[in-house]
C-alpha cells in the first residue's frame, strides 16, 4: 500500500468547514463583549444594595393635625458596615429630608448602633389618620434598592 492512498482528496473539505465555524464564533463572542461594554450593562455589576439586618424600636406616631412626625429607632442587628451618608430613610413613600450621617454623627453604621429617626417625612406637613398603616423604608442611595422596611399604625 502506497502511503499516496491513506488520504483521499474528497478529505480535505472538512478543514475549510471548520475554520468557518470557529470564525463564526469568535465573531460572536467578540460583538457580545463589546455590545455589553457598549450599551452599559457592565456599569452596573457594581451597584447592589449591602445585605445588613434591623430592628426598629420605639416607634410613635404623633398626630396633631396636619403637621404629623413619626419618631422611631433602628438598630443594626448585623451584616455589613454601612456608610451613613449613602442611605436615605422614606416615610410612607415620601424620602426624610434629613441626613443620616449629621443627625446621628456615625460616618459608618456598624452592628450593635442604633440611630434616632424623629420629624416630619422630608420636612413638608403630613397628615396620617387613626389606624392608618405606615410605611418606613432605609434605603441605599447608590443602588436604589430598599434595604430594610417595616410597617407601622399610627
Amino acid at each position: 500500500m502506497k502511503p499516496g492512498n491513506l488520504f483521499n482528496k474528497d478529505d480535505r473539505g472538512v478543514s475549510p468547514v471548520i475554520g468557518v465555524i470557529l470564525m463564526v464564533a469568535i465573531t460572536v463572542i467578540l460583538a457580545a463583549v463589546i455590545g455589553t461594554f457598549v450599551l452599559g450593562l457592565g456599569d452596573q455589576l457594581g451597584d447592589t444594595a449591602p445585605q445588613a439586618s434591623f430592628s426598629s424600636s420605639d416607634v410613635t406616631v404623633t398626630t396633631t393635625g396636619s403637621d404629623d412626625t413619626v419618631d422611631f429607632t433602628l438598630e443594626k442587628t448585623g451584616g455589613q458596615d454601612l456608610e451613613t451618608a449613602d442611605l436615605v430613610v422614606s416615610v410612607d413613600g415620601t424620602r426624610s429630608g434629613t441626613d443620616i450621617s449629621s443627625s446621628s454623627g456615625l460616618d459608618t453604621w456598624q452592628t450593635g448602633q442604633s440611630i434616632d429617626f424623629s420629624g416630619e417625612p422630608s420636612g413638608t406637613s403630613v397628615a396620617f389618620s387613626d389606624g392608618q398603616r405606615i410605611t418606613i423604608r432605609l434605603i441605599h442611595e447608590p443602588s436604589g434598592n430598599s434595604i430594610y422596611s417595616t410597617e407601622i399604625t399610627a
